[in-house]
């Protein structure tokens, strides 16, 4: 796969937040109430010498990634990583070679590249903290075969959706998981 290549035809970040349609106002509430640390710093002058680019897979129905890309999008800003956007629905291919565990189509996925297209790292699709708080949320879903599973199951998702836009402490979780990707 030449990710050089795919970089090129992704969508800038406006173009992304424009075309949302689930999660926009979430998404640029966490954009304007987050901030990168000025500790930091160093390390991001460090990843703009890399000269880094990022694609992200997402799409905006995704809770994780209403969560995680505006958080990125401080961290790219800060460390200058020219970054674009694909849907992961319209990439099978891409987001096929970027699969959770080998099997699930699970996102956002960032994959950070270097100036000629090489893969630098990849991060996503959530936090460690985060799949656990995820993973206790849905251990309280009655059985697929439950008549109300389907409606427990919205339930639980907007409340991770409420407990991802409003936890500040859900913020830091994914802001330190990111930044460990960026150290290598």
């Amino acid at each position: 796969m030449d990710l050089d290549q795919q970089f090129h035809e992704g969508m800038h970040p406006q173009e992304y937040v424009d075309q949302m349609q689930s999660h926009q106002n979430d998404l640029l509430y966490i954009y304007e109430n987050f901030s990168t640390q000025v500790e930091d710093v160093p390390l991001f002058e460090e990843v703009q010498n890399k000269q880094w680019r990022a694609l992200v897979l997402t799409e905006d129905w995704c809770g994780d990634a209403m969560l995680n890309l505006p958080i990125f999008l401080r961290i790219a800003e800060a460390a200058q990583i020219d970054t674009r956007f694909f849907l992961r629905d319209e990439n099978p291919a891409l987001m096929d070679h970027y699969l959770t565990n080998g099997t699930s189509r699970s996102i956002p996925k960032i994959i950070l590249i270097d100036s000629v297209g090489n893969e630098a790292a990849v991060w996503g699709p959530r936090a460690p903290e985060l799949e656990q708080f995820v993973s206790e949320a849905l251990t309280s879903l009655p059985g697929k075969e439950a008549p109300d599973h389907e409606e427990k199951r919205r339930e639980v998702l907007l409340f991770v959706t409420k407990a991802f836009r409003d936890n500040h402490d859900f913020w830091h979780y994914v802001y330190e998981d990111m930044k460990q990707t960026l150290k290598f």
